[in-house]
């Protein structure tokens, strides 16, 4: 059989092919897909966990107990799970554990721009590059096998191309998966890590990288593409396609799908053939490093960006120092992100607008738009789960710098249950008097409406207890007279919950509940908005709310009745009472 596939789901076929049983990951883009895609499969558990540390533990654990496991994760979430990700190396495995880091050049929907194929030669552990959907399947295959031939996890890295790309895999479609299952080993002492057995383990570690070495030396991971020795082109990941699409056939290509621990021989094999080499790769010098290392005189980062994606013309240009324009210059109008009409996120940002003397810390989610035009109600914004706590040292400072503000931190419900619970509770601990404004949407929105553990239900369908915040927040020592739960799209009370918030002495948590307007169980609005234009002024103050169905159109403010989703807010701002039920 074969079909049309992107990366990530040709990733969750190559994991359910080789008898991964146990998926565990936390949503997050350009990664989701492949959960999504492998939970469909029978025979396999798949969960989304609260957060990518609890993930990879999961995996890590599921591992241990003799069943292969995946876990998949952003760039960022990396980080989130860099403790048990350096510890497995030491821990090694029983059946194999995958790690899938999927990272975003060129920074499209993500916090910063990392290049995580660092991670594995500073964890020591394998690391897997695929180029095209039919490699992801393939090489998560292999993956697998390695991570159990040498006791350690893999890291398996993708970009955003070889993620949401979509190509041609030939697969079995009928494939009758062998069962194979590892026996637990109990009391099995090299699994506790004390300080004894770690540092035996790490002796263990670099013997064991030597042997992965030579595997990565003889393995059809890593091949010697012949042609012409003028020019030779080392290369891994989507940046091969480019260069196949810039040269063809017409240079020497050596394609690294395993580029850690890098294979010396192959690469000296390659530097004997090659006149003149050239490194191509996104992000850091990850290969150069490796080549120069060894003595290998080679160009890379000299003339090939670090920052942002590579593509064909900027290969050719740097390379050939030849210009083709490939594609007509047609202009795209800019469209800046915005929040959805009828989103609950607005009204509170409305409210809070309204005082100067509030410091707003913002978190990672969809409410991260509050903080661009025309909103603009947000000050900071760190990374998942640092909004409570940015406020904690926010509000501190004025211990010693009176700045005359009180801080707010927003956070979505995902995003509290995935790293802001401890910075509640560290603000409650300290009795650090900031307002903690948690966004209940009851999805984890910004990246696809996703499950959580406030919504009821799991990643493969089954209802589940609903985990409600305002519990957590009580049993986290929020005083009750300190907890308000609102509906945001009611201005009066939303901004008098406000008021009495920020002249709080204590920690005050705000729950803004109020569905997201792209979850399918969302009914269809009963009524819409429209604006008089007769006793409309043109005051703009509508505008300001940043609802994507509000427009101006020749100099004149209208409700797009398409985008409208009836939730009042406009009307209930304008100074003019100039907005009508349609």
């Amino acid at each position: 059989m074969k079909a049309l596939m992107m990366g990530n789901e040709a990733i969750a076929r190559g994991a359910y092919e080789a008898n991964c049983k146990i998926i565990s990951s936390y949503p997050g883009t350009p990664s989701t897909e492949i959960v999504e895609s492998i939970s469909v499969y029978e025979g396999v558990y798949a969960e989304w966990a609260p957060n990518e540390k609890v993930a990879l533990e999961v995996a890590a654990g599921a591992c241990i107990a003799g069943i292969r496991s995946l876990t998949t994760m952003k760039h960022v979430g990396v980080n989130v799970a860099a403790d048990p990700l350096f510890n497995m190396t030491y821990e090694g495995v029983n059946a194999g554990l995958v790690i899938v880091s999927a990272d975003d050049p060129g920074i499209h929907s993500s916090q910063n721009e990392q290049d995580n194929r660092i991670y594995a030669s500073h964890a020591k552990m394998p690391l897997l590059e695929p180029t095209s959907s039919q490699e992801c399947k393939d090489m998560i295959v292999e993956a697998y096998e390695i991570s159990e031939r040498f006791n350690t996890p893999v890291l398996f890295r993708t970009t955003t191309r070889v993620s949401h790309s979509k190509g041609i895999v030939h697969f079995q479609e009928d494939l009758a998966v062998e069962e194979k299952f590892k026996n637990y080993k109990k009391n099995k002492l090299d699994r506790l890590l004390l300080p004894a057995i770690s540092r035996k383990r790490h002796l263990e570690i670099e013997a064991n990288l030597l042997d992965i070495q030579a595997y990565s030396n003889s393995s059809p991971l890593n091949v010697i593409e012949y042609s012409s020795p003028e020019i030779g082109i080392v290369t891994s990941g989507i940046s091969y396609q480019y260069v196949k699409e810039v040269f063809g056939d017409t240079v020497s290509v050596l394609k690294l799908g395993m580029s850690y621990p890098f294979p010396d021989e192959k690469a000296k094999e390659f530097a004997a053939w090659a006149k003149t080499i050239y490194v191509v790769e996104e992000g850091e010098p990850f290969i150069e490093t490796s080549l120069k290392a060894m003595g290998i005189a080679c160009t890379g980062k000299e003339i090939i960006p670090v920052c942002g994606e590579l593509n064909p013309e900027i290969i050719r240009k740097a390379i050939t120092r030849e210009e083709f324009d490939c594609y007509e210059g047609v202009q795209v109008p800019p469209r800046p992100p915005r929040l959805c009409a009828g989103c609950g996120y607005l009204g509170l940002y409305s409210a809070v607008k309204q005082h100067r003397d509030i410091i707003a810390a913002g978190d990672i989610g969809c409410y991260t738009l509050g903080g661009t035009e025309p909103i603009k109600a947000l000050d900071t914004v760190l990374c998942m789960g640092a909004s409570i706590s940015m406020a904690t040292g926010m509000q501190r400072t004025q211990d010693f710098k009176p700045m005359g503000k009180k801080v707010f931190a927003f956070i979505g419900d995902s995003t509290f249950f995935h790293s802001g619970m401890t910075g509640l509770l560290n603000a409650v601990y300290n009795k650090t008097p900031i307002v903690i404004c948690i966004l209940d949407n009851r999805s984890t929105s910004m990246t696809g409406n996703q499950e959580n553990p406030g919504t009821g239900r799991t990643l493969q369908g089954s209802t589940s207890e609903v985990i409600r915040i305002e519990d957590i927040v009580l049993a986290l020592g929020i005083k009750p007279d300190n907890l308000r739960i609102l509906d945001p799209t009611n201005l009066q009370e939303t901004q008098q919950c406000v008021d009495t918030a920020k002249h709080s002495t204590e920690p005050f948590v705000i729950i803004s509940r109020h569905p997201c307007e792209l979850l399918k169980s969302k009914a269809e609005p009963t009524k819409k908005y429209i604006i008089d234009n007769v006793t409309c002024v043109n005051c703009k103050k509508c505008t300001m709310l940043g609802c994507s169905a509000i427009k101006i159109v020749d100099r004149q403010i209208m409700i797009d009745p398409l985008d409208c989703k009836g939730c009042s807010i406009c009307q209930q701002v304008c100074p003019y009472d100039s907005i009508k039920e349609a």
